[in-house]
């Protein structure tokens, strides 16, 4: 009979040190934001950044974080950006958690020398945390893209 051998998926890799992981999640935290941190902000007047919804115009028209403003992903440019501040923080979101355009717009923004985080969950978990929305729709608008 021979013994069977354990082996650990999680901890086949070894854990980083503190002072990595520290790092890590201190870097994540430098690009990410939340929806509840982003309303705190709004409710007690800390809206010193801009927050973009860069999803397509017509989602935008149906339902949106109110005081946010519309930029697709795809349509964010030197032009389109011109007006903006590069001493102001920029917060993006789009649709939820499956959804990259946040990330793609952060990433946009950022080559083009903004300072911007990306607001986890979009306007899924915004809806989800019982948040007010504008728009055409309000609150019966489409959850998904």
């Amino acid at each position: 009979m021979t013994a069977q051998t354990r082996f650990s998926l999680v901890l086949e890799t070894p854990a980083a040190s503190p002072e990595q992981t520290h790092r890590h999640y201190m870097n994540k935290l430098s690009v990410e934001t939340d929806v509840s941190d982003v309303k705190y902000d709004m409710q007690h007047g800390l809206n010193e950044f801009l927050l973009i919804d860069v999803r397509s115009a017509q989602a935008y028209g149906e339902c949106h974080v109110p005081g946010s403003i519309n930029l697709p992903s795809n349509l964010i440019s030197a032009e389109t950006t011109a007006g903006f501040s590069k001493d102001q923080v920029i917060i993006v979101y789009c649709w939820g958690p499956a959804c990259n355009g946040g990330t793609k717009g952060a990433a946009r923004l950022s080559g083009l020398g903004f300072k911007v985080k990306e607001m986890l969950g979009g306007i899924e978990y915004w809806r989800k945390e019982g948040n007010d929305v504008e728009g055409t729709q309000g609150h019966s608008a489409c959850m998904i893209g």
